[in-house]
């Protein structure tokens, strides 16, 4: 966009005394690192919690939905909050509370406490997810965004894909007898560290605004939990009627969301979304591309390491490791993904998304035809393949999604494309669930098998979505 007199009193609000551009995005992505990696590392401490804690198996399974959950609800809010009151102000408070309360988990002593910190520690998360985004759209401009948000692509990947290795390597070394609640302590130092560094590094911005929308608040927090709710609790009861009444108010909550929206628009309030984001093809299209490929997202992360660990009897560590194949193709395909982006656009999202599919399909034949003890290294090509395949994906869907968002409202479009990768998340993991333990009883090898197959067929439809956002190199 060019400057308007909005970008303007934005950048006059943004302060000049920050630190290089570097420590600037090295304090953001410490951030986002803790917060993708607490979504992922408490899946291998999930046993010895239970053990530890006497948990039944539904208090352990909201330990990981919980946070989910109100990370996804929250998120648009978060963004709008940031906005208002200070993108910089709101990401150290979420970023306080987040290692206040991973401090929580690890000392608490029943699964009650358990669960109501990892909600808050959801929370917290929401509030530092879209004001990163929200400041390296204000921070960076031209290449130098695309060079932050590939770096932010690429932690956010490294992130969930190598939370199996910290996690496994956590629990099996037992430091200082603490056995899982390491996997929450180890945010402290990097919690207080971007404390800390906060004011020093981040420039603060917001968005011309006097006041949130606390309504349509209520109702998208309404209509997205309705959605999500029934997801996570309804495969553990076999959907009873309670899910299926709340999955039928989603849309009327979400319809009356979006119109009270239109309605503080028509009357100059200030709503909780800008509905004007969605005229720009690149961000609408680019959601709805967002939304197929996160689906695929936490289910393959989940899915593996269970057909790792209770399928072929590996423990947290040595799952982990297997994991590293996956994260170091990633590593190295994310590193070339600016230029690429740059040169490539929309293209670059289409290879991604085929060379992750082919990734899937090649692990499918390593999986089916694996009965030998190198089992390991038939699964190597494909697990490398769809590891370089996300590292082509990522960054390039972000910049795609955000790439003419005016900056006014960078608040709204980043908690906007957080909310739907969250989304896309339990979506995944819901479907995936039925798919993955639908099949248990032929064996983990035909479970993981069939949900290969959803994933790459997934892929496929996000490389057809490629050809809904714009030409070109405009990300």
């Amino acid at each position: 966009m060019t400057t308007t007199a909005s970008s303007l009193s934005l950048r006059q609000q943004t302060q000049a005394r920050t630190a290089s551009p570097w420590a600037t995005l090295a304090v953001l992505m410490a951030g986002t690192f803790m917060i993708v990696l607490d979504f992922f590392i408490v899946n291998v401490a999930l046993p010895s919690m239970q053990a530890d804690l006497s948990a039944s198996t539904s208090a352990i399974e909201w330990v990981v939905a919980g946070y989910g959950l109100t990370f996804a609800t929250c998120l648009i809010t978060a963004g709008r909050l940031g906005d208002l009151i200070g993108r910089r102000k709101a990401f150290s408070i979420g970023l306080g509370l987040f290692t206040l309360t991973s401090l929580a988990c690890g000392a608490a002593p029943d699964p009650s406490i358990l669960i109501a910190a990892r909600l808050v520690q959801g929370l917290a998360a929401a509030l530092i997810s879209p004001n990163v985004l929200a400041i390296i759209g204000v921070a960076y401009q031209g290449p130098e965004r695309v060079r932050a948000l590939t770096v932010y692509g690429m932690v956010m990947g490294f992130a969930a894909a190598g939370a199996q290795l910290i996690g496994g390597a956590l629990v099996q070394a037992d430091l200082a007898g603490m056995g899982w609640r390491s996997v929450f302590l180890i945010n402290l130092p990097v919690g207080l560290a971007g404390i800390l560094l906060a004011p020093m590094c981040l420039p603060e911005s917001r968005a011309p605004s006097t006041r949130i929308d606390l309504l349509g608040t209520v109702l998208v927090t309404l209509g997205l939990s309705a959605i999500l709710l029934p997801l996570v609790e309804g495969p553990k009861h076999a959907f009873p009627l309670w899910t299926w009444l709340s999955l039928a108010a989603a849309p009327l909550l979400v319809g009356a969301f979006v119109a009270h929206q239109r309605r503080l628009s028509r009357t100059g309030g200030a709503p909780l979304l800008e509905l004007q984001l969605f005229r720009e093809r690149s961000f609408s299209a680019g959601l709805i591309t967002q939304l197929a490929f996160w689906s695929g997202m936490a289910s393959f992360f989940v899915v593996l390491a269970l057909y790792l660990q209770q399928g072929r009897g590996l423990n947290a560590l040595q799952a982990g490791l297997v994991f590293t194949i996956l994260a170091g193709a990633y590593l190295v395909t994310s590193l070339r993904a600016p230029k690429l982006t740059l040169r490539y656009g929309r293209r670059l999202i289409l290879v991604g998304a085929l060379t992750q599919a082919a990734g899937y399909a090649l692990m499918l034949v390593g999986v089916a035809s694996s009965g030998s003890e190198t089992w390991v290294f038939e699964l190597a090509p494909g697990l490398a393949m769809a590891g370089a395949g996300m590292g082509l994906c990522i960054t390039p869907l972000v910049a795609t999604v955000l790439a003419n968002v005016p900056a006014q409202f960078a608040g709204a479009a980043s908690g906007t494309l957080s909310t739907v990768q969250q989304l896309g998340n339990a979506l995944g993991v819901a479907i995936t669930g039925v798919l993955f333990f639908g099949n248990l009883s032929n064996g983990f090898s035909s479970a993981f098998e069939i949900t290969l197959a959803e994933f790459a067929i997934l892929l496929v439809l996000v490389a057809g979505l490629t050809r809904l956002l714009p030409k070109g190199s405009q990300a």
